[in-house]
């Protein structure tokens, strides 16, 4: 069985998922790559470190959690850390007000159905692969790390089809923590504000602005937070982060 400590990281084959992989392996985790494709998920964890691995890992699919909870228990035996980091904006579109939601209408750019679709990822994914790694995470006292958003914080105007799924995802998270630290499990939630990833990337081109990745955050800022407080002794408990860009430039 692995004596290092074992940490999986759901999403990341690229962006913050990915960048919290290197670093959780560069700290002597063992780190497991979770990624919907898994040919995407292996060409990670060969960037992550010679001792990464990835699993095929869809958090909505229910089929796909449970193969990859047996994967991390044959192989590994142990579970010390779990990062939930899966997650999607589309096909929610930016700057639509809730008035403009329209159900079944294929003509509506975003849709109660589109809305429903966010949530089945960011929500209910999230909280099928914590259950499901749960028994492992309570053997090994291990920690939980919810990847939220500042969407997570605050709604602003046009921004309530995602932001709800941000809300709902705290609240999950917040909930588990006073379930399970009488287990000795730690839960952290850290909300970015918007850094420099492809999804971002995307995201700025639909609003119609200039991408200027160097005035947003760094995936390395936000895994540099992660690390450090996972790594905390266990007399402290860090449940919540936020951190923004440094200059605001939306």
């Amino acid at each position: 069985m692995n004596s290092k400590p074992v940490a999986l990281v759901t999403g990341a084959n690229k962006g913050i998922g990915l960048q919290i992989a290197k670093d959780l392996a560069a700290k002597g985790f063992k780190v497991i790559v979770g990624s919907r494709d898994l040919d995407l998920g292996v060409a990670a964890a060969k960037s992550v470190g010679a001792e990464a691995e990835a699993v095929q890992l869809d958090v909505t699919d229910l089929a796909s959690i449970a193969a990859a909870a047996r994967h991390i228990q044959d192989r590994l035996g142990r579970l010390d850390a779990l990062v939930n980091n899966a997650g999607i904006s589309r096909p929610i579109k930016p700057g639509m007000s809730i008035e403009e939601m329209r159900a079944g209408d294929k003509a509506s750019l975003v849709s109660i159905e589109d809305m429903r679709g966010v949530f089945e990822t960011n929500v209910f994914g999230v909280v099928a692969v914590t259950q499901v790694m749960l028994p492992l995470l309570r053997k090994a006292k291990g920690q939980i790390v919810f990847v939220n958003s500042s969407a997570g914080l605050r709604s602003p105007a046009n921004a309530g089809q995602f932001s709800a799924t941000q809300h709902a995802f705290r609240s999950v998270a917040d909930s588990l923590r006073d379930e399970v630290n009488v287990d000795g499990i730690r839960v952290l939630s850290i909300f970015p504000g918007r850094t420099a990833t492809p999804r971002m990337e995307k995201l700025f081109a639909k609003e119609g602005r200039a991408y200027r990745p160097e005035l947003l955050l760094q995936p390395e800022d936000v895994a540099e937070m992660v690390t450090h407080a996972l790594r905390l002794p266990r007399t402290a408990e860090v449940t919540d982060i936020s951190i923004r860009p440094m200059q605001k430039s939306y």
